[in-house]
Parts: structure tokens; C-alpha cells; sequence
């Protein structure tokens, strides 16, 4: 692997957007195929390297349209900002408008570059879930979950998570 200007070991972190329902990812093959057929030359998920910061070696695999792949330098600050490219409702059977989508999880798997011949070690795995939609319907989504966080009594409220800038990724276990 490269070595940052740091001299220290890059780490190599692995981002990829699966299906969160189980159901979903027993076909993950197939629910991948048919939306490259759909989408042709369309990718699933990107790293927009300018917003991004610290990254160095970004890869991004032609066959694996919902993986993207970076090395970085834990000792400094890094960001990555990923854009997904399909919508929760690409993936529901029945498609009239209006469906719930299906939740997504992106999932970041880091890995400390292993030595001469060595596998890398599995340093951290963290994931959050997502539903994607046209901005005018993520818009009414939020609206409508706000609305319905507000009619909630003060208890029931407070187990609702809080809206943040940018993504919280919880650590998978």
C-alpha cells in the first residue's frame, strides 16, 4: 500500500451500499444486475473526490457499482463524501408512486495494510440506514416524519434520533 507523507501506514477503507432488508440480500446479485440493465453506464455509488478531504488512491470498480475504495492517514482529519445514485423505490416490486422504498445501509469497512504477504488486518466496520429519494420526494418524506415526530407525546420523542449535518455511522458489531 502507499505510505502518506506522514510516514505512517495509509488505512484502506472499503465503502459499499447494500440492501438492509434481509430478504433483499439474499437476491443481491440479481437486484444488481437488473439495475445495471436498467440504468446502463449508470453507477450505484460515487466518492465525489473535490467535497472529499484527505483522500488519497480513490478507486472505483467498473463491475462493482455499489463499492468505491481509498486509502487514507488515520493521524490526519478525513471525510468522504459519497453520492448514491439510485432511489429507494427502484428496488420496491410494485411501482405506482407513492411506495415506502426499500432501506439501504451504507457500509464502510476499514483495513490497516497488512505486511509482505500478509492478508490486510480488519481494523473497524461502521454502517448507517438510508432511504434515497428525488429530491422534491425527500423533501415531503422529511416533512411528513418531522410532522409525525411532533405529534408524539415528550417520552415517546426522545427515542427518536436526531437530525444530523452529515452522516453517523454506528459500528457494526
Amino acid at each position: 500500500g502507499a505510505v502518506p507523507h506522514s510516514g505512517r501506514a495509509a488505512a484502506q477503507s472499503l465503502v459499499r451500499v447494500l440492501f438492509h432488508d434481509r430478504r433483499l440480500q439474499y437476491s443481491e446479485q440479481q437486484q444488481l444486475e437488473g439495475w445495471r440493465w436498467s440504468r446502463p453506464g449508470d453507477r450505484i455509488l460515487d466518492i465525489d473526490i473535490p467535497l472529499s478531504v484527505g483522500i488519497l488512491e480513490p478507486q472505483i470498480h467498473p463491475t462493482l457499482l455499489n463499492t468505491v475504495e481509498f486509502l487514507w492517514d488515520p493521524s490526519r482529519r478525513t471525510s468522504a463524501f459519497v453520492q448514491v445514485h439510485c432511489i429507494s423505490t427502484e428496488f420496491t416490486l410494485r411501482k405506482n408512486g407513492g411506495e415506502k422504498g426499500v432501506p439501504f445501509r451504507i457500509q464502510i469497512d476499514t483495513f490497516g495494510a497488512g505486511g509482505k504477504g500478509d492478508p490486510p488486518e480488519h481494523l473497524h466496520s461502521a454502517s448507517c440506514l438510508v432511504k434515497v429519494f428525488k429530491p422534491k420526494g425527500a423533501d415531503r418524506k422529511q416533512k411528513t416524519d418531522r410532522e409525525k415526530v411532533e405529534k408524539q407525546p415528550a417520552a415517546e420523542r426522545e427515542k427518536f434520533q436526531p437530525s444530523y449535518e452529515s452522516t453517523v455511522l454506528a459500528e457494526v458489531g
